[in-house]
């Protein structure tokens, strides 16, 4: 089974280094032989500094990913404390540092118009949920907080996001 195995990696979420594209596959040469030919085709190889660096990172003890779990679990659990208060119906994250929240009730004709509104108003910047539709109209009703923030970051997040209490008139 070994010589039909390919395994495919990244550091990205597994050691968080989000956004460097850095990963790996293990195989045998007759596999790995192809598998370069078209990596070499596609893309250029990933620059030195992000492999030391990734590197690094595979070498750090499992008590530090532990700890960084446990620190995002705690970032997640205080935004998702802040959206209950506010009112603003979301889903859970499992694995990722992203809520996906629900913004209908809210009267805004679109997910843009109430980004907008968060970033003039509240000072709050989010991604619109139409982005990760591929129909985007389908995503008209949704937004997308990141909590992979410094924890001063968070805190004035917090403070803003209750401004809508106040500055929204919901419709439900």
């Amino acid at each position: 089974m070994a010589d039909r195995t390919i395994t495919i990696n990244g550091l990205s979420k597994t050691y968080s280094v989000t956004g460097w594209r850095v990963g790996y596959i293990l195989a045998t040469p007759e596999l790995t032989g192809a598998i370069r030919k078209v990596h070499d085709f596609l893309t250029v190889g990933a620059p030195a500094p992000l492999q030391r660096a990734g590197v690094a990172a595979m070498q750090l003890p499992p008590s530090y990913y532990q700890e960084l779990a446990r620190l995002y679990h705690d970032k997640r659990n205080s935004i998702l404390q802040i959206l209950d208060q506010v009112g603003i119906p979301y889903f859970v994250p499992q694995g990722a540092y992203y809520i996906f929240a629900d913004i209908s009730k809210f009267g805004y004709k679109t997910d843009i118009e109430f980004t907008n509104y968060l970033i003039k108003e509240i000072g709050i910047a989010v991604v619109p949920g139409s982005s990760f539709f591929n129909q985007p109209e389908n995503g008209n009703s949704f937004i997308r907080f990141c909590f992979s923030k410094k924890s001063e970051t968070l805190q004035t997040a917090s403070k803003k996001l209750l401004k809508l209490q106040s500055n929204l008139k919901p419709t439900f």
